[in-house]
C-alpha cells in the first residue's frame, strides 16, 4: 500500500506533515486526558493497596503497553496519514504503518487493553459500571462497521478493501501485512 509506507512520493509540504502531526499530537492529548484524568473520577475508581490489592500493580503494565499502542497511533496518524484520529480532520492517506499492519484498529484494541488493566488496578467492577462498558465497546464497534469503515472505502477505495482483505479488524495478527 504505496500511501503508507515509508519511502512512497510525499504529497504536500514537509512543512504541512509537521504541522498535521502536530495537530494529532494535540487531539491525542486531549482525548488521553479525558481518559486519564476524568472518566476514572466519574466512574468511582480508588486505589486500594492492602493485602492481595497490591499485586493489582502488575496489571499496571499490559495497561502501559495497551495505552502506548493508541499513543503510536496517533502519532501514525498525524506523520504518515498527515490528520488526526478525529473525524472533523481525518488522514488524508491510508494508514497501514505500524500497529495497523497487524490490526485494522490498533488505537481501539490499545485503549481496551488499557482500561482493563486499569479496571483491575483500581479494582471498581460493579454491574452498572460493566454495563456501561458492553454499550461503549457495542457502540464503538457500531461506530466503526458504519461509519469509519464506509468512509474509509469511499475515501481510498481498492487500497482499503485490500487492507480489509490482509489485517482484521480486531483480532491482531502473529505477522504484519
Amino acid at each position: 500500500m504505496a500511501s503508507g509506507q515509508p519511502g512512497s512520493d510525499r504529497v504536500g509540504k514537509p512543512g504541512n506533515q509537521s504541522l498535521t502531526t502536530l495537530a494529532s499530537l494535540a487531539v491525542g492529548a486531549a482525548f488521553f486526558s479525558l481518559w486519564f484524568w476524568l472518566l476514572p473520577g466519574w466512574l468511582g475508581f480508588r486505589v486500594e493497596t492492602g493485602g492481595a490489592s497490591r499485586w493489582r500493580w502488575l496489571a499496571a503494565v499490559p495497561s502501559e503497553l495497551g495505552f502506548a499502542v493508541a499513543l503510536r497511533c496517533v502519532w501514525d496518524f498525524g506523520w504518515t496519514g498527515r490528520g488526526t484520529p478525529a473525524p472533523i480532520a481525518p488522514p488524508q492517506r491510508l494508514v497501514v504503518v505500524g500497529f495497523y499492519r497487524y490490526v485494522r484498529n490498533p488505537m481501539y484494541v490499545g485503549f481496551a487493553a488499557g482500561w482493563i488493566g486499569l479496571w483491575v488496578v483500581f479494582g471498581h467492577a460493579n454491574p452498572m459500571a460493566i454495563a456501561v462498558v458492553l454499550a461503549i465497546a457495542l457502540a464503538v464497534h457500531l461506530f466503526v462497521v458504519f461509519y469509519e469503515e464506509p468512509t474509509l472505502r469511499k475515501k481510498f477505495g481498492a487500497e482499503y478493501d485490500d487492507y480489509c482483505q490482509k489485517v482484521g479488524r480486531w483480532w491482531p495478527r502473529l505477522r504484519p501485512s
